[in-house]
């Protein structure tokens, strides 16, 4: 699988160390930054894993910032994006089976690498059930849309 990825200063370690993880499993790996833990803004690598994930050219992306909540609101405001932020496997494989989201948003100074990992297996391994979550789905893009400059 293509995974862009993609981090500020305070996501940078996690993010190096799933970037290690992800390739030892096989998987291709976009780094859209940051290469360091120099200061950034977070909105800046959030937008390049949204337009990855977005533009066919990764299959799903992961962003870690401090807490995950900036990167998950930025990511989000990109038609198309469906980034869900997560604190546990059940929030990671919810956020697949039922939200059919896109992109994995971590927090680098919330969670520990291994739980890290473990969450990242669960969103590799999970899919969208479909079923009665589909039409919801429809609606979020119906709402999406409706704010689009036409």
């Amino acid at each position: 699988m293509k995974i862009a990825i993609g981090s500020d200063h305070a996501g940078w370690e996690m993010k190096e160390d799933l970037k290690l993880f992800l390739e030892k499993m096989g998987h291709e790996v976009q780094d859209l930054g940051t290469h360091g833990p120099e200061s950034v803004d977070y909105p800046d690598y959030a937008l390049a894993v949204a337009k990855a994930v977005v533009g066919e050219d990764a299959e799903t992306g992961i962003i870690v910032c401090g807490t995950g909540i900036g990167s998950s609101i930025a990511a989000n405001k990109v038609p198309g994006i469906r980034a869900a932020l997560c604190h546990n496997a059940y929030t990671v494989k919810m956020s697949r089976s039922h939200n059919d989201a896109n992109i994995l948003c971590l927090g680098g100074r919330v969670i520990d690498k291994k739980t890290a990992r473990e969450m990242v297996d669960v969103w590799l391994t999970t899919s969208f059930s479909g079923l009665r979550h589909a039409r919801r789905l429809e609606k979020i893009k119906r709402i999406e849309e409706s704010f689009q400059c036409k």
